[in-house]
């Protein structure tokens, strides 16, 4: 409820999602090649991950993505979709520390090397990853140190 000027709701926002599973994702070509992509560079913050998918699209890696640009900033509401997918299957983390996204041991371990890609794709990938490595972990770098004074702010305000 919310009380007369404060402009503040308080609404019950339903979404629905679909469900999925692990065999899913095992034919979802797309979502392989994700996983790959964040193999291939290690932890990543989701907003540079929208860069890194960006770039490897741009240098001529059909990932699968749609990119509406925000300013400087590539945006994808599927890729979105993908990462919040394959955190909810187990296949993704985010680290508590840093709030970055990283494969499971079960995806490393026990699903990659299931379902994988054909070599030459995943060569392909790593490469492109390797040739945006210095661009992309600027970008994450910035969010990183965003990341740590915003912390930083939040402890001063409690005392």
């Amino acid at each position: 409820m919310s009380t007369p000027g404060s402009g503040k709701s308080k609404e019950l926002k339903i979404v629905t999602r679909h469900v999925v599973t692990l065999d899913q994702v095992k034919e979802d070509k797309t979502k392989l090649m994700l996983l790959h992509a964040i193999k291939a560079y290690g932890e990543i913050t989701e907003k540079a991950l929208q860069h890194l998918i960006h770039e490897l699209q741009q240098s001529g890696i059909d990932m699968g993505y749609e990119f509406i640009m925000i300013g400087n900033t590539p945006s994808s509401k599927k890729l979105r979709e993908d990462v919040v997918a394959l955190l909810y299957v187990g296949l993704l983390e985010t680290n508590p520390k840093n709030k970055k996204l990283r494969l499971t041991s079960m995806a490393e371990s026990e699903f990659l090397p299931q379902v994988s890609l054909p070599e030459e794709e995943v060569k392909k990938i790593s490469d492109a990853v390797e040739q945006a490595r210095a661009k992309i972990s600027a970008i994450d770098a910035e969010v990183e140190l965003a990341t740590m004074l915003e912390r930083r702010g939040r402890r001063r305000r409690r005392f």
